[in-house]
């Protein structure tokens, strides 16, 4: 008997990066609900963090992070060109979890500091539940 082997809503396979985004979606909607401001925020990923270049412009700069601290995300506030700015480093997340379960909470908690950072708030006012896991 042939057919799908899967329903066509559900994709056969994923990349690994396509997998993270949704991670991180999925903790921007969770905090949207209690934060609708967050509509405003552009939130990205990129696979590693870049330092900021000479001058002070944003992430666009070609040097990588050497330090021995690698950070896992950043925010970057509005500006007069661009909104604010969640950043999450897939990598530097994916390094530091050994599964999906794990990657998801770090990614949250990622995601709250970051977003309590553009605030100015404590992570613990963005999501209560914020390192109970």
């Amino acid at each position: 008997m042939r057919g799908p082997v899967a329903p066509p809503q559900v994709p056969l396979s994923a990349s690994r990066a396509e997998t993270f985004r949704d991670l991180v979606l999925d903790s921007v909607e969770r905090l949207e609900r209690r934060w609708p401001q967050l509509a405003e925020v552009e939130f990205l990923v990129t696979d590693v963090p870049f330092k900021e270049a000479p001058g002070g412009a944003d992430d666009d700069a070609d040097t990588p992070w050497s330090d021995e601290a690698v950070p896992l995300g950043r925010a970057l506030a509005a500006g007069k060109d661009h909104p604010a700015r969640i950043l999450v480093y897939r990598r530097p997340v994916e390094i530091r979890t050994k599964n999906r379960d794990e990657r998801a909470l770090l990614v949250h908690e990622v995601v709250v500091e970051q977003v309590a950072e553009l605030l100015g708030l404590a992570p613990e006012s963005v999501d209560p539940r914020y390192g109970q896991d």
